[in-house]
């Protein structure tokens, strides 16, 4: 603080004081970091009242000035507001000069540090919809990379910001982005899953095969011994009219326990279902594609359609987040005198 005494000529003296003033400013962050922050800067006299003095704005809107060459490195100024009030307290009534400062939080940092390097993440996790189903090292460690990324992210920078109880803007984001990494790695889970089912099935399905083929064999051999039509005992298979499903009874004098399962007949009976390279069941020739897949989708399928779905929702959320919060936060009052108007 400076105080000094300009004597004037015609024996006037006016009092000057200067002041270097640190002031805080609470800040709502709920658009951070697209958010618009206004600081109040007040002056009031300590102990005297009204009766004794007043202040007022000497030079009414210009009273106030502000260097266009003062910069911030996280705000930019967009304008003032001044006024002068009057305040009532027990101790008598005291005049006070209000000077509003709004302010605009610059983006670059964060478009750099945050948002670009949270949307890069999101897409290499979508690297693993290209690999092969098989290859579990890649898209698993991919996956797992991809979430302990977006986590650490999300720490550091949460770490440097307030500990506030509500959710910013940037949370929205970063917590978008990480439900979408996570996503990806459920993905491949599910895909897993699906394969290991389909993998047991067709086993299943391959052995069961196998043994009707056996048994029709073994009916047209006893067919050709006998010389007589072929024709498979009653007791050991059923034919089920109007479908293509063959109910297998087995029989106890083989000292197998008594037990059905379903067989699906082959469509050409007098065909042979064999694979000419291992001499195993074609199940594609008895099943046809149903084999491949599990309630009607199969694996191929989920990864075909996660290339699609995933880049199209993340498009749409960006479109609708940058719409709707930079045209929230791109509010100025009227009231304030923009610091490029003079």
């Amino acid at each position: 603080m400076e105080d000094l005494l300009l004597v004037l000529e015609g024996s006037h003296i006016s009092p000057l004081l200067r002041l270097t003033v640190t002031a805080g400013c609470p800040m709502d962050l709920q658009y951070f970091p697209m958010d618009r922050q206004v600081c109040f800067l007040e002056i009031e006299s300590f102990g005297y009242t009204m009766r004794d003095i007043r202040y007022k704005w000497g030079d009414g809107e210009k009273s106030i000035g502000m260097s266009t060459d003062v910069e911030l490195p996280q705000f930019k100024v967009l304008g003032h507001r001044q006024d002068q009030k009057e305040e009532h307290l027990s101790t008598g009534n005291y005049s006070r000069l209000v000077c509003e400062i709004q302010f605009v939080r610059s983006m670059g940092y964060y478009l750099i540090q945050i948002y670009i390097p949270a949307g890069l993440i999101v897409i290499i996790s979508w690297v693993s919809f290209w690999l092969h189903r098989n290859a579990t090292p890649a898209r698993v460690a991919l996956g797992v990379t991809t979430v302990l990324t977006m986590t650490t992210l999300m720490s550091s920078t949460n770490s440097a910001l307030p500990k506030i109880s509500y959710v910013k803007s940037i949370d929205v984001y970063l917590g978008t982005c990480f439900v979408m990494v996570f996503a990806s790695l459920l993905e491949y889970a599910t895909v897993g899953y699906l394969g290991k089912r389909i993998s047991m099935r067709k086993a299943r399905n391959q052995q069961m095969a196998k043994m009707a083929q056996e048994h029709r064999q073994r009916c047209v051999a006893a067919a050709a011994a006998a010389e007589g039509p072929e024709r498979c005992p009653p007791p050991e298979a059923v034919l089920l009219p109007g479908n293509a499903e063959v109910t297998m009874v087995k029989s106890a004098v083989r000292g197998q326990p008594e037990g059905r399962q379903k067989m699906v007949e082959p469509p050409h009976p007098n065909k042979p279902v064999e694979n000419p390279a291992n001499g195993a069941p074609d199940l594609d020739a008895i099943f046809g594609k149903k084999a491949d897949s599990l309630f009607g989708v199969s694996p191929s399928d989920i990864d075909k359609y996660s290339r699609v779905v995933f880049p199209v929702f993340f498009v749409c959320f960006n479109l609708m987040y940058w719409i709707i919060y930079l045209h929230i936060s791109d509010t100025i009052n009227e009231e304030f005198v923009s610091l490029g108007s003079r």
